[in-house]
């Protein structure tokens, strides 16, 4: 019996006063509660396709190419000779692409 007594208690309709000031303590709780989650930034890295050659070096003419298909084995060793170093630069200048992409 006195459970039931207690439970009138609890079961009593408040005054506007008490449920005014209950609902404004309510009412700042959670908005005290919502400023204080600072939201979580997270960061993201996230890989991007890119073009590593940015440009191709343009082939040299080769004195080879430039040959009659009759010339001698003379002319064609001189002109080998020739381009030789132009060869040379031209393969280092690939190289230089290549790695740039590694």
């Amino acid at each position: 019996m006195k459970l039931l007594h207690h439970l009138r208690i609890f079961a009593r309709p408040a005054s506007p006063a008490v449920f005014r000031w209950t609902c404004t303590l309510v009412l700042i709780l959670v908005l005290l509660t919502a400023c204080a989650a600072a939201p979580v930034v997270q960061e993201v890295k996230v890989p991007v396709y890119r073009s590593c050659v940015a440009a191709a070096p343009e082939r040299p003419a080769f004195a080879v190419r430039g040959l009659a298909p009759d010339a001698s084995d003379g002319e064609k060793v001189l002109a080998l000779a020739r381009d030789l170093p132009v060869h040379l630069k031209y393969e280092a200048q690939l190289e230089a692409v290549i790695a740039g992409c590694l």
